[in-house]
């Protein structure tokens, strides 16, 4: 490219580091060894993991790299040998920068040189990078927030004659995680020439993902030069892309030369350890030392090897049965070879140990690490450790003379060996007795008993012979009828649950002692809780019944018990009980459900947010961690809520709006576990959202609204209570109002402005009048009469309504205003005396109406008479108003 050309920039803003690939060396026209460049500089994200490569250093011996190998003072960082630097764990820096010295070494010279790394925080504000003589610069960490770094593209330049090419520019790897959930299609990064200034330029893309084979899985914008992935990478599928960049005009002429991209798919945890048999198979001799090799696991992780997420260690879980002890066997963490740890083996005590190993990836991280487990099954082979041992140490038998081949007696013996095994087979010889050879004992293949047998003949009669002889006394036992036992007892099998109905399980046979009685046993089932088991009558053996559930309730600790009887046909008949143990090992058949099924959360997104888990009936390695999901449909719960995982087993729910509207939403949720394969769950939480006060509760109101009203609904409901209640009070007033117009009838004037002839009722008693101040004022003439005289004209009867129109009469002149009360009695009569509605003068004339069922009696029978020993001086204490009575009948006796 000659000078003044265009530069090709590459914008980035895809998460991960950007690390440096193979360049080649600067073209030189003497050859120096040397590094390149003194001093190296390369921009970085605050976290680093581990094996991150961070840049290359170009070194030149002249002889090529063989012979030169590097070293660094850091004990973080390494070089390769083609010079790459990298991380040997995973960092933190703390500061702007890291600084270290990279030293090459020559292996024939032994000379050494040094170069300066820098390596540089890449700041949130960080726009560019300027390339610099000496400097090589990376990009930023996904880390930080997007921002673009330019990356020229190579030129080349004359100076003084010479044609000198730069160092080249390292387009750093784009590094995209796999199993994104996107959405898609996906920014990773945006190509852009520089000469899109002057002239319109279109942008494309070739390579395998592009126009090859997968096709389509990286896409890019013709105009703008953005480069997108489309769909979920699979680093199991494919773990790098090489695609080339190229800018053309409108016309498709070439404006710059193609770019190379690289796209590495970075490794996640997503594959489980899988062993390559389920059931391992070996042996190993009783007897033997601790450290004795028995066999190999192995178990494969698809997930990268060279990083945790593909490390996988071993361990064992259980080990049965755990005699003599618990730990018979260890497992080398890292290369599954299994190997004893203990002495004691013993076949005549336990002939097999079966061992459960368990592989987890993340280097056995428990917590993290996905797990799987497969059985070992380690038989204990038999040794020639135990002798045979006579069962008795007198045996009698007799022979006729002249007889030869004939057997005289058989030897039983016990060997606690393999049985037909040659530890087993015995081997029988005369000792002493048989000084002639009269004798021979023969081994019985299939009984192991020894067969003494005459093989010559006794000597002729004339002999000499001892005059002492031996008699062997021989007794009888006589036979009773012995119950059959379970030789195993208790015996415990292993299998998976979820077996189908009609499975042979094992035989579980007893023994009859009574050997030569020929009796028949029988079996038949004493306890099966559910009902799971079938066993044979005649052989015993036992197929299930039903689909064995290690859920059930009838499990303890994954173990189902069941006790079998077997019975003879004997005289009198004897039974033996025997328990079988199945031990259920568990399979990923149930799904995970959501917990908690209703929750409360403020209808703010900032205050609050639920802690949401799974419980699942399975047990490790078919749990958690878990994994929570919102479902694509309906598209309102992803729009408005959102997951964030806490750990393996809980995670939090949030809203992702701003705002949302209080009232209950029933929010569905897919909880998948950790099996193999993995179960999904969809689960319904209904989520009351309230308003809420400043320390994150639900105000009252609020509580209401979460239940399902609306604002508009509580008015509602206020307005009919009220409505409610204003009838209920007009009813209790209109009742009130009939009850009293049909006690009383309407007054001349207002009861309120009334007070002349009223009775007052206190409800109260006490002493007499003289013991109460009374105000007997009211009792006079008020005043004035405006109140009365301002009413409609006409005098009304106080005892009745008039029942047609009122008559218009004369109003009667205003009259001075009596001194007592007697003129204003006069008054009234003559008013009733011109009224033509009155009834006849005889009758009774009712001034005012004060109720009915008064308890005072009539008061008709008062007269005035004077008459008797009266004493009416207390009239003088009555003040003015009554001063004429008073004076009336207080004195009389003296007039």
């Amino acid at each position: 490219m000659t000078a003044g050309s265009g530069v090709l920039l590459v914008l980035l803003s895809l998460s991960g580091a950007l690390r440096a690939h193979n360049g080649d060396v600067t073209a030189r026209e003497t050859c120096k060894a040397g590094f390149s460049e003194e001093d190296y500089t390369a921009l970085i994200s605050e976290n680093i993991l581990e094996g991150e490569r961070l840049l290359k250093v170009t070194f030149s011996s002249c002889l090529g790299t063989k012979g030169t190998w590097y070293e660094t003072n850091s004990l973080d960082f390494k070089v390769e040998a083609d010079g790459t630097v990298f991380a040997t764990r995973e960092l933190r820096i703390p500061s702007e920068q890291v600084a270290f010295t990279v030293t090459a070494w020559d292996r024939q010279t032994a000379e050494r040189w040094d170069a300066v790394v820098r390596l540089l925080v890449a700041q949130p504000s960080f726009a560019h990078s300027a390339h610099k003589k000496g400097k090589q610069s990376a990009a930023l960490d996904a880390s930080q927030p997007p921002s673009d770094m330019l990356l020229p593209w190579p030129q080349q330049r004359n100076a003084n004659g010479l044609r000198r090419q730069k160092r080249d520019w390292v387009i750093p790897p784009i590094n995209v995680p796999e199993n994104s959930r996107g959405p898609f299609p996906q920014q990773l990064v945006r190509i852009r020439s520089d000469k899109d200034n002057d002239i319109p330029i279109r942008y494309s893309i070739t390579g395998v993902g592009a126009d090859q084979p997968p096709m389509e899985v990286f896409s890019i914008d013709s105009m703008s030069g953005r480069m997108y992935v489309t769909r979920p990478m699979d680093r199991e599928e494919r773990a790098s892309y090489h695609l080339r960049a190229h800018a053309v005009d409108m016309n498709g002429n070439k404006v710059e030369n193609p770019i190379d991209l690289y796209i590495y798919v970075i490794d996640m945890n997503d594959n489980r350890p899988e062993f390559i048999n389920q059931v391992y198979n070996g042996s190993v001799d009783e007897g033997s030392k601790p450290g004795t090799y028995v066999m190999t696991v192995t178990a494969n992780d698809a997930d990268d090897g060279t990083t945790a997420n593909g490390m996988v260690r071993y361990r064992i879980v259980t080990q049965t049965p755990q005699s003599p002890s618990q730990n018979m066997f260890t497992i080398n963490s890292e290369t599954g070879d299994i190997v004893t740890v203990a002495a004691g083996l013993d076949r005549e005590k336990v002939q097999q140990y079966t061992v459960i190993v368990q592989a987890t990836d993340m280097e056995g991280n428990l917590n993290y690490g996905l797990s799987n487990t497969a059985t070992a099954i380690i038989t204990v082979t038999d040794v020639n450790d135990n002798p045979p041992e006579f069962t008795a140490s007198t045996y009698a038998g007799e022979v006729p003379e002249n007889q030869v081949e004939v057997v005289v007696a058989n030897l039983t013996v016990m060997d606690r060996d393999q049985p037909h095994s040659p530890n087993w087979n015995a081997f029988y010889r005369i000792i002493s007795g048989d000084p002639s050879g009269h004798f021979s004992i023969r081994t019985d293949p299939v009984t192991n008993e020894g067969m003494v047998t005459v093989v010559k003949a006794p000597l002729a009669s004339g002999i000499q012979m001892s005059f002492q002889s031996t008699a062997g006394v021989t007794i009888s036992v006589m036979d009773i009828n012995e119950a059959p036992y379970f030789p195993s007892n208790h015996k415990l099998i292993r299998l998976e649950e979820g077996v189908p109905p009609g499975t042979a399980l094992t035989t579980f046979s007893a023994v009859d002692p009574d050997r030569f009685m020929q009796q028949a046993v029988r079996y038949s089932k004493l306890s099966d809780p559910a009902n799971w088991l079938h066993i044979n009558a005649t052989n015993g053996q036992i197929t299930t019944a039903a689909v064995l559930d290690r859920e059930s309730l009838y499990i303890r600790n994954n173990v189902y018990e069941a006790t079998f009887l077997a019975a003879d046909n004997g005289i009198p008949p004897a039974s033996g009980t025997g328990t079988l143990q199945i031990y259920l090992i568990d399979i990923n058949d149930n799904a995970p459900e959501l917990l908690p099924k209703e929750a409360q959360i403020c209808e703010k997104p900032s205050l609050n947010a639920i802690n949401i888990t799974a419980a699942d009936a399975d047990v490790d390695p078919n749990i958690g961690p878990y994994v929570f999901e919102l479902p694509f449909v309906p598209a309102a719960v992803r729009r408005n809520w959102t997951i964030t995982r806490l750990n393996g087993d809980y995670a939090q729910l949030s809203l992702r709006i701003l705002y949302l509207e209080a009232g209950v939403y029933d929010v569905p949720i897919t909880v998948t576990d950790s099996g193999n394969p993995p179960l999904s769950n969809t689960s319904i939480i209904k989520v009351k959202v309230c308003p809420c006060d400043e320390n994150g509760d639900c105000t009252t109101i609020g509580a209401v609204v979460a239940a399902g009203l609306g604002t508009s609904a509580i008015v509602a409901i206020l307005i009919c209570i009220v409505i409610l209640l204003t009838m209920v009070l007009l009813f209790v007033v209109w009742m009130k109002r009939r009850e009293k117009e049909r006690h009383t009838k309407q007054l001349l004037i207002d009861p309120e402005d009334d007070v002349r002839d009223n009775i007052l009722k206190y409800d109260e008693e006490g002493g007499g009048e003289e013991d109460q101040d009374y105000d007997l004022s009211q009792l006079q003439q008020p005043e004035t009469m405006e109140h009365v005289l301002s009413k409609a004209p006409g005098v009304r009867r106080v005892d009745e309504r008039p029942v047609g129109a009122e008559p218009q009469y004369p109003v009667r002149p205003v009259v001075p205003h009596p001194g007592d009360i007697g003129d204003f009695i006069n008054e009234g009569l003559r008013a009733a005396d011109n009224d033509p509605t009155a009834p006849p003068y005889d009758s009774l004339l009712v001034f005012d109406y004060e109720g009915s069922g008064s308890t005072a009696g009539s008061v008709s029978s008062l007269n005035s008479s004077s008459s008797g020993d009266q004493d009416y001086d207390y009239l003088n204490d009555w003040g003015p108003r009554f001063k004429k009575l008073a004076d009336m009948y207080g004195g009389g006796e003296e007039d």
